[in-house]
């Protein structure tokens, strides 16, 4: 899948690129694209605690590419500033590891994009900030049609969404918008949807919950906005290439997306079988609704987990469009969505991966 460096790239293969989270997920991929675009001289910034074998192995048999791993902590302004040191791209994915607790959100989302935003200005030689963010952020309240792309709005209150992870990244967005418009940082910004591959287990939210003790299948007819692992990682490197996009916000979706219905019976036949109740979407909102007031009634006792903004950012008929992506980066997803879920399914049945 390898593909040539343009010579109008915002940067040249030699210049200095940096990664943020790069043992994550979606961070090795970037890498490994990386790498197989020809980048010569990779940064990574890493956890002092993290595993590196993997980042180790990509690089392994690409001679020309240069891996140099960087042990730091984005909380330290410290570390910020020898990461970004000489670096012309910065690949930002870097987010906390507790998706629940929202100090520890904020600080490692927000607070570290902060700091590396500001050392990245003092280092002086920035081309490119790729603030990787997600779809979650989008309100989908209130807006006419089914359709979502990059004009919807934002959840303006994301605290009342009842998810650390949405607040954190809606306030990243944020930060990335302010260094943007007042500091002239070139900025871009990538929403990816839910990122599926090998190696992550379970299925999305979206599709439904397994919390009470059944699987409660919520999404319905609706679409799922996956992309695939390569697919994402592909689109974020471009992202941090391409000319005349600065400020712009890219929606990262794959074509050819399943419905909610389709997938579950989809992994039901390739991974395993287990019983799931199919809740209508006027049940699913009224139910998010009476735990929202009793949440309400009984001074958050019972945190407000599932309510009406979180069922229109997940479970609201929705579909999902890739149209900005393709026309002004040239995207088009290497991996089809039925080869995807194909190599998907094959790697959860192997792994013995759980709903």
């Amino acid at each position: 899948m390898a593909s040539e460096w343009h010579d109008d790239f915002v940067i040249q293969p030699a210049d200095t690129v940096l990664v943020t989270g790069a043992t994550g997920f979606v961070g090795a991929a970037v890498v490994d694209r990386l790498l197989d675009r020809g980048a010569r001289n990779l940064r990574c910034l890493v956890r002092r605690s993290s595993d590196v074998s993997g980042l180790e192995a990509l690089a392994t048999g690409r001679a020309a590419g240069r891996l140099d791993l960087v042990r730091g902590n984005l909380l330290s302004p410290a570390d910020c500033d020898v990461a970004a040191e000489g670096a012309a791209v910065i690949y930002h994915l870097a987010t906390s590891r507790n998706g629940k607790s929202y100090p520890d959100t904020f600080l490692n989302s927000v607070v570290t994009t902060r700091n590396l935003l500001e050392a990245a200005i003092r280092a002086g030689c920035l081309r490119r900030f790729v603030n990787v963010s997600s779809l979650a952020v989008y309100t989908n309240r209130g807006k006419h049609g089914r359709r979502l792309d990059e004009r919807c709005p934002v959840e303006n209150e994301p605290v009342l969404r009842g998810d650390a992870y949405c607040y954190a990244k809606v306030k990243q967005d944020e930060i990335v918008h302010e260094y943007a418009s007042q500091r002239q940082v070139a900025c871009v910004t990538v929403r990816p949807g839910y990122v599926y591959g090998p190696g992550k287990d379970g299925i999305s939210s979206r599709i439904g919950i397994g919390t009470f003790g059944v699987f409660l299948h919520l999404g319905g007819g609706n679409q799922i906005p996956l992309t695939y692992l390569q697919n994402c990682a592909e689109a974020i490197v471009l992202a941090g290439l391409e000319r005349g996009i600065d400020g712009e916000v890219f929606n990262v979706v794959d074509d050819g997306l399943p419905t909610s219905r389709r997938f579950l019976r989809l992994y039901k036949r390739h991974v395993r079988r287990f019983r799931s109740i199919y809740v209508p979407h006027v049940v699913s909102y009224w139910l998010c609704y009476a735990w929202e007031r009793y949440s309400a009634w009984s001074d958050r006792q019972l945190p407000p987990t599932f309510n009406r903004r979180h069922w229109h950012a997940y479970w609201k008929r929705t579909t999902y469009s890739n149209e900005k992506i393709k026309t002004c980066l040239g995207w088009a997803p290497p991996v089809s969505t039925s080869d995807g879920l194909r190599r998907y399914f094959e790697a959860c049945t192997a792994g013995g991966h759980r709903a």
